[in-house]
């Protein structure tokens, strides 16, 4: 087999925490901290947790081929690595950026041999998959198709649009999730209480590095840890005054982890009060129809590595509060928003980001729907229990029919113009209130002109 290409033919080589790793010292800190056991792996609970899809694969020792969606540094290859190890099935790795099919082909092939002598059936990990050619996942299928390897496939990428039908018919999805918070959090602790290299050191993070560090990864942990690392290096070193401890000690700032990463952080903490800052300018800027700062305080949201869907969600909100049915079309395309940048992630999401909020930054304006829901609420909730007029009640027994429900009732598409002029539908007592009050702007100009023609008394011109 060509070396170079095929990653591995053995299983990956055991790093728990560390302190029994057989990692050389010499790899990266994210390799070192790798996990082994499904117990160890931080985040992605929705998979992994107890009565989870991957946790009972794994305990059951049968894996079936799958791919692995999900942002860089959620844990893929970990994931990867820790099920062919749980199943005791010979592992074969590719990175799909260097192999070719003649690589596939050999590493296919070894796998066949490897499950004679074994008698278990081998786990193939491609790495990037969804930059296989179609001749190349043409090459794939058949050795899955036919049990050869157990394909596990990693990819960043929608696997809907990169994968082709074939092998993704014959391989289950599985959507990784950026890690939270409090994931990085405890890798963060992880590495630097218990890693062989860090742990000795005396590494001294205050908060707002800590805040820098993990503000910059993104969600990424393998950027993380390769960040801290380098850190490390670059970090001020002094021993503690008045302290006997001999431990070296590294004094991390924000500056040391800026430099760490090659940029600056954005003043802007998730859970705090910049976060609602800058939310609260995103939203008034497309109140305010200014696409420039509306697409400005976007790019801050997403620099600073704000959760894609909370964008979207917000957005979806804006459509219906603010512009509502001035531009009925705001809220579909808000919402097509949603599906598309959870669909293609970042960064190709912000693309679709700049297409949607310049759209609705720009489009006509009114409060009158959301005005109209929240006087319609107020209502309901100072006086919940108005009773429905009779004539729009049903009537399917004969004593209802003679308690007078539905009588009087006009049915609206057997009368001219497909209204009935005189009917009434609000309770008794609030038939003259008025909750929707469409405004001039844009489509609601013509809704309004049509209410002031059926409903005159309540809509003057």
């Amino acid at each position: 087999m060509k070396k170079g290409k095929v990653l591995s033919d053995v299983l990956p080589i055991e790093t728990p925490h560390v302190a029994e790793s057989g990692a050389s010292s010499f790899a990266p800190l994210a390799e070192r901290m790798r996990p082994t056991k499904i117990e160890d792996v931080v985040g992605q609970r929705a998979l992994l947790g107890e009565g989870k899809p991957l946790r009972m694969m794994a305990e059951r020792g049968k894996l079936h081929s799958m791919i692995f969606w999900g942002p860089p540094g959620s844990g893929k290859t970990t994931m990867a690595n820790i099920l062919a190890r749980r199943v005791n099935a010979p592992f074969f790795s590719l990175s799909a950026i260097s192999a070719g099919v003649k690589d596939l082909r050999e590493a296919i092939e070894a796998a066949r041999l490897a499950n004679e002598s074994s008698h278990d059936r081998s786990v193939l990990f491609i790495d990037e998959v969804h930059r296989f050619t179609k001749a190349q996942q043409d090459a794939l299928l058949g050795a899955v198709e036919h049990g050869v390897v157990t394909l596990i496939g990693a990819t960043t990428e929608n696997p809907s649009f990169e994968v082709i039908s074939p092998l993704l018919s014959r391989a289950r999805v599985f959507v990784l999730e950026n890690l939270s918070r409090e994931d990085l959090e405890t890798l963060l602790d992880r590495a630097l209480n218990e890693d062989v290299e860090l742990a000795p050191l005396g590494i001294e993070l205050p908060e707002d590095a800590r805040r820098t560090l993990m503000a910059l990864s993104g969600g990424d942990a393998r950027k993380m840890l390769n960040a801290l690392e380098l850190a490390v290096q670059l970090g001020e070193r002094g021993g503690r005054a008045g302290s006997t401890d001999l431990r070296v000690r590294v004094v991390l700032s924000p500056e040391t982890i800026e430099a760490a990463y090659g940029r600056k952080a954005s003043r802007y903490d998730k859970a705090g009060e910049e976060h609602y800052n800058i939310i609260s300018a995103f939203i008034k800027s497309m109140r305010g129809s200014d696409p420039n700062a509306a697409l400005y305080w976007c790019a801050r949201m997403i620099e600073s590595g704000e959760d894609i869907e909370f964008i979207a969600r917000r957005m979806i909100i804006f459509a219906s509060e603010d512009i509502g049915n001035a531009d009925p079309n705001a809220l579909l395309l808000a919402t097509a928003c949603w599906d598309a940048v959870r669909a293609v992630g970042y960064p190709e999401a912000t693309i679709i980001f700049g297409h949607v909020v310049s759209y609705l930054a720009t489009a006509s304006k009114s409060n009158a729907t959301y005005m109209g829901i929240s006087a319609a609420m107020e209502d309901t909730r100072n006086d919940p229990n108005r009773p429905v007029p009779l004539h729009i009640r049903n009537a399917p027994t004969k004593l209802m029919k003679e308690l007078g429900y539905h009588a009087g009732y006009r049915y609206a598409h057997s009368e001219e113009g497909h209204f009935a002029r005189g009917m009434t539908y609000l309770p008794e007592g609030y038939e003259d209130k008025v909750y929707y009050k469409p405004t001039e702007q844009g489509r609601e100009k013509s809704i309004l002109e049509r209410l002031r023609a059926l409903w005159p008394g309540k809509y003057k011109s």
